[in-house]
């Protein structure tokens, strides 16, 4: 099931996407898609209610796309966990996962316009598998546990700022943290239609140049392990979003490092998650 959520911004109403392609208005099921929402059985709610047959059909014309979760309470990332990401910025394989927190009021709408920073001229991009938690989670034991409380997926686009992330200051927060530097969607895809999370290919580009070509077969720390691992140290709650790594391309890893400029748009996918386009302009 591919759950979304649709409308301006601060008044996105709740959607579901048919297997043909419909827009139908989940309003009558839940107010939001949230972790009320996914920890209390809505993903069941909702695909009885498609199945009835009884929700309307929303008129896309016109219609924005949210991120599909409203604002997590939090997002964990895990950097350099693709074995050919550490390996062009020249990093060793980390023997544990790298953990940062992302601020949750970064996340955007797949589409929406993302701002370049003031005073920024290392403005990079990373297209990312997004774990979406929907039960409360804490010391999991192991990888099958962990499956158990992932409600589904989604693209993510952890934008970052490498000057402020790499030469401002010890921990990576400045240049993760930039306002509208996570789109995420444009669905929430449950985790039982996505399968394997370890076989989706991620791809991205720059003006129509391709950037990112990798898969996620080639995650040091895959899926099951990152989200046992975190909930030995946090607890995680149904809403959280985990930014799962990147894979080789991005500016900082490239030659001629061609950080992104106002006018820029960058387009993303994830193999049966959809895709994103977003412009980047000036803050």
């Amino acid at each position: 099931m591919k759950l979304l959520r649709v409308g301006a911004p601060g008044e996105e109403r709740p959607a579901v996407r048919t297997e043909d392609g419909r827009l139908l208005d989940l309003s009558s099921v839940t107010r939001d898609i949230d972790g009320v929402f996914l920890a209390s059985g809505g993903v069941d709610r909702a695909r009885a209610a498609v199945t009835a047959g009884k929700l309307p059909e929303l008129d896309e014309a016109g219609l924005r796309i949210g991120a599909p979760v409203t604002r997590p309470g939090k997002v964990v990332c895990v950097g350099l966990n693709y074995r050919d990401h550490a390996a062009e910025t020249g990093a060793a394989i980390p023997p544990r996962p790298v953990v940062f927190m992302k601020d949750p009021g970064t996340v955007v709408g797949p589409y929406d316009e993302v701002l370049i920073p003031r005073g920024s001229v290392k403005t990079d991009w990373e297209v990312e598998l997004a774990v979406v938690i929907g039960q409360r989670a804490r010391y999991l034991d192991g990888p099958q546990a962990a499956r158990d409380v992932i409600a589904g997926y989604a693209i993510s686009h952890d934008v970052s700022e490498r000057e402020f992330q790499l030469e401002y200051s010890p921990q990576w927060d400045l240049g993760k943290s930039c306002e509208t530097f996570n789109p995420l969607g444009p669905w929430l895809v449950t985790a039982d239609e996505v399968g394997d999370p370890q076989n989706l290919g991620l791809r991205l580009s720059v003006n129509g140049v391709k950037r990112q070509d990798g898969h996620t077969s080639d995650m040091i720390f895959p899926v099951g392990h990152i989200v046992a691992y975190l909930s030995q140290y946090m607890v995680l709650r149904p809403g959280d979003v985990i930014n799962t790594g990147t894979p080789a391309g991005v500016a900082l890893g490239l030659p001629d490092a061609p950080f992104l400029c106002p006018g820029d748009t960058v387009e993303l996918s994830v193999d049966g998650l959809g895709s994103q386009r977003q412009t980047f302009a000036q803050a």
